[in-house]
């Protein structure tokens, strides 16, 4: 009889952690207290879908109490969707409060984007600020140049509020601040002179605003003020010295191809001069030969050879006479 008796108690404590596992009897009285409209069997569906009750009902019973009218099945079908059910009910009860419009399909597609959306909502009542450009990325500030030459270095503040219609797709804060960096290189840019930036840096503010920049964007841009304007380099000047350098260079390295022409072409003509002296060396070595020849043939008679001497003779001795003091006596004519 006492196993008999031992085996029902088992079985009727098994049976009662089936049945307050599956049907969170404590989660249900506060529910019914906070007058949500829950029933066991949906508390047993949550079981078998695998769905923690609790997850669904704290949240549904806070936006109850809110005044916020969402049903169990839409968190329930937000939560299997990969969602934060807690987060989207945080968000519709802030937006509630501060009297933002925002849907329950809106919030969860947000939420389901991946974008923190009660953090988006907080945005919505409390503008953030947002230095451009990001500190963090290496640089906090931006550098142009204005048409006198002038580098300016400038850094701003753009106040910002999450719009919850375009954050679903919509660009991110890195959008916001590449947009305003470009915006300040361009203002600056076009200035005429640095000085017009100085004495306006407002000039930026309103310029930039006017590009809409925060068009396909999640965002939307309130405010744009310019916080620092510092004077950097003269990069005209730079710029102009590098030129002139450069030019200096190319001009010396056409001045040296034209010396290197210029020898060459002097020793070309000191080869062709030393060729010339060689033939006449060679010409003259034949006027003896050419002599005798003319002495042997009787075309030559031996007065007109003594004659022909003493020309040579006297030419030498001009030669010799028209010759600097220093220079080496010719040679004599054969």
């Amino acid at each position: 009889m006492q196993p008999f008796v031992a085996t029902i108690v088992v079985f009727f404590l098994i049976l009662l952690i089936v049945f307050f596992y599956f049907i969170p009897i404590r989660l249900w009285v506060a529910a019914l207290t906070a007058k949500v409209d829950v029933s066991l069997t949906s508390l047993i569906g949550m079981r078998l879908r695998r769905v923690p009750p609790s997850v669904i009902i704290n949240p549904l019973i806070n936006a109850t109490k809110a005044g916020l009218d969402i049903t169990g099945d839409q968190l329930e079908a937000h939560y299997l969707a990969g969602g934060n059910v807690y987060q989207v009910t945080r968000a519709l009860i802030s937006a509630d409060k501060a009297n933002i419009p925002l849907s329950f399909e809106r919030a969860a597609a947000i939420d389901l984007a991946g974008r923190d959306v009660f953090e988006a909502v907080q945005m919505s009542v409390r503008p953030k600020v947002i230095d451009a450009p990001d500190p963090s990325k290496g640089s906090d500030k931006v550098a142009a140049v204005a048409m006198d030459g002038i580098q300016l270095w400038a850094k701003a503040k753009v106040t910002v509020k999450a719009n919850l219609d375009r954050l679903v797709g919509g660009a991110t804060e890195e959008t916001i601040i590449a947009r305003v960096g470009e915006g300040i290189v361009t203002t600056i840019g076009s200035a005429t002179s640095h000085k017009q930036v100085l004495e306006n840096p407002d000039l930026i503010s309103k310029k930039v605003l006017e590009k809409g920049l925060d068009s396909g964007t999640g965002f939307e841009i309130l405010s744009i003020d310019v916080a620092d304007v510092d004077v950097g380099n003269n990069i005209g000047a730079k710029l102009q010295i590098d030129q002139a350098n450069a030019d200096k260079q190319i001009a010396q390295a056409k001045a040296e191809e034209r010396k290197a022409m210029a020898i060459a072409t002097e020793q070309e003509m000191k080869a062709r001069t030393q060729e010339m002296r060689a033939r006449v060396v060679e010409a003259e070595a034949q006027v003896p030969l050419a002599i005798s020849e003319a002495l042997r043939s009787g075309r030559l008679g031996v007065l007109d050879y003594y004659h022909l001497k003493n020309i040579m003779a006297d030419t030498h001795m001009r030669e010799t006479i028209a010759q600097p003091p220093d220079a080496p006596l010719p040679p004599p004519s054969a």
